[in-house]
């Protein structure tokens, strides 16, 4: 979880202490016997360290009279929950949904900085290599198969790339360029995409070699959106900052990762020699 949504949780979590206080349970031990609830859940809502459901907002402003304000902690609540979305819940409906809201924010973007260590950002995708990673997210997390209607939403960002006064700032790491999406055909295609977009006057494709000297670590894969937000991906959800101090951070981290990349004619280079190594394999049914 994200220093933001520690810091909130912390937050909520003294807050609610106080209110325990104020309706005269002076330790949790009493407050737990009257809401029927185990000590050590009380505990750790209050120190910060377990998420508090609204229900459990419900129970806590009942037991200490501060019905007054739990539609402004249910409030709080949705809000840090916010932060740190699940993608079992996001892509509940499947994927489409999700690649729907992220066009919104599109819309509103002038400079894109993206990093990705081992994928080719999702704008950048081929239809046929978007495809492929949209059958894995279902695969992955057992959702609707919509991954047809997924990969149409995502390609309509794609519309940005020549609208506006926009500007794509996109840092891969050379695996990017070998990780196997769809096999041998579909990824020399999706390299010679990369080879045609880095050649748009507001597209700058950096590659980080993988001998490349770093000056910090990659860590995970995160798009910047302006200088108001910024996502990152993991496994099990995508966390959103939106705090300046935060943002800060990755503003850093990103001109770190582009001291390691290379531009121009050595991403060709090393593009080309990616599609000789698809080229020499074995093409499906051989």
């Amino acid at each position: 979880m994200s220093n933001q949504a520690e810091a909130a949780r912390t937050a909520l979590g003294a807050r609610l202490r106080g209110y325990r206080k104020d309706a005269g349970f002076t330790s949790g031990r009493a407050f737990a016997h009257a809401t029927g609830w185990q000590e050590s859940k009380v505990s750790r809502i209050e120190n910060g360290k377990q998420n508090v459901s609204e229900d459990d907002i419900r129970v806590w402003c009942r037991t200490t009279n501060q019905d007054e304000v739990t539609a402004e902690l249910i409030a709080t609540v949705r809000q840090i929950e916010e932060l740190w979305a699940e993608w079992r819940r996001v892509l509940a409906e499947g994927a489409e949904k999700r690649q729907q809201s992220g066009l919104q924010t599109y819309k509103k973007t002038r400079h894109f900085r993206i990093w990705h260590p081992t994928v080719v950002w999702g704008t950048f995708q081929t239809p046929e290599y978007a495809e492929v990673t949209f059958h894995q997210v279902v695969g992955l997390y057992d959702i609707p198969d919509d991954a047809e209607a997924a990969t149409a939403k995502r390609l309509e960002r794609q519309t940005y790339l020549y609208r506006g006064e926009r500007k794509f700032d996109v840092v891969l790491g050379e695996q990017a360029l070998y990780s196997n999406f769809g096999g041998a055909e579909v990824m020399k295609g999706q390299l010679d995409r990369l080879l045609t977009l880095m050649r748009l006057a507001r597209v700058n494709l950096g590659i980080i070699p993988r001998s490349a000297p770093l000056q910090v670590w990659p860590g995970n894969s995160f798009s910047m959106f302006d200088n108001r937000l910024v996502l990152v991906e993991t496994y099990s959800a995508e966390l959103t900052v939106t705090q300046p101090a935060e943002i800060e951070t990755y503003t850093k981290t990103f001109a770190l990762l582009k001291q390691s990349a290379v531009y121009g004619g050595e991403v060709r280079d090393l593009i080309w020699a990616a599609f000789q190594h698809f080229d020499r394999m074995p093409t499906q049914g051989e």
